[in-house]
């Protein structure tokens, strides 16, 4: 465990949208018992407002549009983390922003490829250990890159190079805020993410997910928190609507769907 409790100070609320949120205005704090906590509700509930919000509190690394968590920054003023031990490494991930970031990865590889193409034209009358100092930082640089992200997450479907990307991105002691990692993801690879996550707890990592899926909800040892409730509140897996309404959907298709032929 790194982060043990969040806690609001309710007297620098101000007027932004975060503040009429009802779950977060009823929220004084939530403590984490767990390496792995899930956020549930409904859409509208704050779960992504807090996960956004903690983002930034915590310094957290953005993999993704950084403009997305600049309105997160009146909220994350108000929050006051509690940790049993500061961790710096991790990062914020919203499966929204993923694709955006893969392709500016992609433009960035593809941007390095072609300055060292043009160097191989501006050097061709100089000395071969002038173009290879003039390289030398241009092919540091796509190493890096090809460390982290492999030779192109273009070249994947969208839910392997989710995978891809975020497993070469892992690293032990991390806290990691997740905004529903879903949504690139088929069941198949839901479990595999379910795996990268308890194999990553056991090399003292800890994850907070925002989540609508009844899979992710079910990873193994997780603490769920339901934004249903004011403030917060913990409950079993099997109390959970998601999980019943989707039980009960595969179980009898007809019974839900017949209201809307």
């Amino acid at each position: 465990m790194h982060l043990r409790e969040i806690k609001l100070d309710k007297h620098k609320f101000g007027d932004s949208y975060f503040f009429t949120v009802s779950t977060i205005r009823a929220m004084d704090s939530l403590v984490l018992n767990r390496a792995v906590t899930i956020f549930v509700g409904e859409n509208g509930t704050g779960k992504s407002t807090l996960l956004e919000s903690l983002a930034v509190a915590s310094d957290s690394i953005v993999l993704g549009n950084q403009e997305t968590l600049t309105a997160a920054g009146s909220l994350a003023a108000c929050l006051r983390l509690v940790w049993q031990v500061k961790t710096h490494r991790g990062f914020f991930l919203s499966a929204q922003d993923f694709i955006d970031f893969s392709r500016t990865v992609d433009g960035q590889r593809a941007d390095l490829r072609a300055r060292l193409e043009e160097l191989e034209d501006e050097y061709r009358h100089r000395t071969q250990h002038a173009l290879n100092l003039a390289r030398m930082p241009l092919v540091g640089q796509l190493q890096e890159m090809e460390a982290l992200y492999g030779q192109g997450l273009e070249r994947l479907s969208h839910g392997e190079s989710f995978l891809h990307f975020f497993q070469r991105r892992l690293a032990p002691g991390g806290l990691y805020l997740l905004d529903e990692p879903e949504t690139p993801l088929s069941p198949v690879k839901q479990l595999t993410l379910i795996a990268l996550i308890t194999d990553a707890v056991e090399q003292d990592c800890q994850f907070i997910i925002a989540t609508h899926s009844p899979i992710l909800m079910a990873i193994p040892g997780a603490e769920i928190l339901s934004f249903d409730a004011q403030p917060p509140a913990l409950k079993d897996y099997e109390e959970l609507e998601h999980v019943n309404i989707t039980r009960d959907f595969l179980n009898n298709p007809q019974s839900f769907l017949r209201h809307i032929e």
